[in-house]
């Protein structure tokens, strides 16, 4: 306990915009070693469980309530290890079931901030470790005066105004979660008299079409978090989903996260609403965007059925969300199959100090 009140209760911390979520930064040294200690710190940090996280620095949505836990690795092929972990907002959960591609978007950055990583004049690229799923993914960083540019032109949906752009190459992200592209063996499968493609290139998602859930797919976040009917339905797909995806009983798992496809309105590939997995996501996360879109260059798949896109070695597929939409690049290789995916994000620091739990406030 000692190592907590160090600064007298003070945990060095950096908080962080990564893509379009938002989240608390920490080196691994600085958090406690014994994961259930840990964990109950992290709720303490973001205020669970609590729907406002009133007391806390979560944001009351599951997207800014993340946590990136950032050590220099002992990898040859990585220059840093990061563990993601999802703080529940209104229930005592800290899973690290799943990566998240946003707040991976900040981690070249962290890394380099604290000097993880030795920073050069111009791209740095940062190989980055994802220790939830066991792959890596390449950041690349501009540096100018030894200090990390957060400033620029690159914009991405779902995030206001402009930053510097961070491209972000995964590689060998297919089946990091559940042992497999397609975990239960074919493109699609039915679960409740829903056709569904249970899909993990990075992330574990449930990919059916809007139609057969009974919803438009234009609908806005709170229309569908309203809808009681479908929620109930999501979830019952969801838990039989878990058992078939690798990922056993997922009933206090934030994955498999369940898209609901159609076809795209605004000039895309195709169309999403994604619960991730009880809150209707106001865009979509990176690498679930990535699953989405090998699902729809999938044939036979439902995402395919109603996809548009041009097919080739290298194609890029605009993924639409709710506000706006996020562009994935598929590269594939000799046989056909999807070998690698890129995407553009940006990150911009918050803050930078000391996060205060009171340790009578710990179990």
């Amino acid at each position: 306990m000692s190592k907590l009140f160090d600064y007298p209760g003070g945990i060095r911390c950096m908080w962080m915009r990564g893509g379009t979520s938002k989240g608390a930064y920490f080196l691994e040294e600085d958090l406690p070693t014994d994961t259930k200690l840990r964990d109950d710190v992290l709720l303490r940090v973001m205020g669970s469980p609590d729907k406002r996280q009133i007391d806390g620095m979560g944001g009351a949505d599951p997207i800014t309530s993340k946590v990136a836990v950032v050590k220099k690795s002992r990898r040859d092929d990585a220059d840093v290890d990061y563990l993601f972990l999802q703080v529940f907002v209104d229930q005592t959960i800290v899973t690290d079931a799943q990566n998240c591609g946003n707040i991976l978007a900040g981690v070249g950055p962290f890394a380099l901030e604290r000097g993880l990583v030795s920073a050069s004049e111009g791209k740095n690229d940062v190989r980055i470790f994802m220790q939830n799923t066991g792959q890596i993914a390449i950041a690349q960083v501009q540096v100018e005066h030894g200090r990390v540019v957060y400033e620029g032109d690159a914009q991405i949906d779902g995030v206001p105004g402009s930053s510097s752009a961070i491209p972000i190459t995964f590689k060998d992200t297919a089946g990091s979660s559940c042992g497999a592209l397609l975990p239960s063996g074919q493109a699609v499968d039915s679960i409740d008299g829903v056709n569904v493609t249970l899909i993990d290139n990075g992330m574990p998602v449930v990919v059916m079409n809007a139609d057969d859930m009974g919803i438009k797919g234009t609908e806005t976040r709170e229309e569908l978090e309203a809808n009681d009917v479908l929620r109930h339905k999501l979830e019952s797909i969801r838990l039989k989903a878990g058992t078939l995806m690798n990922l056993g009983d997922v009933q206090e798992k934030s994955v498999p996260k369940m898209t609901m496809v159609s076809a795209p309105t605004n000039g895309g590939a195709i169309s999403t609403r994604t619960f991730i997995p009880h809150r209707c996501h106001a865009s979509i996360g990176v690498l679930g965007a990535v699953s989405v879109a090998t699902a729809a260059v999938l044939e036979h798949s439902p995402a395919n059925a109603i996809a548009s896109f041009s097919e080739s070695d290298c194609m890029s597929l605009d993924v639409e969300h709710p506000t706006g939409r996020m562009t994935v690049v598929l590269n594939r290789d000799e046989a056909g199959e999807v070998a690698s995916a890129a995407l553009l994000r940006t990150a911009r620091k918050l803050f930078d100090g000391y996060v205060f739990v009171h340790e009578n406030g710990l179990t």
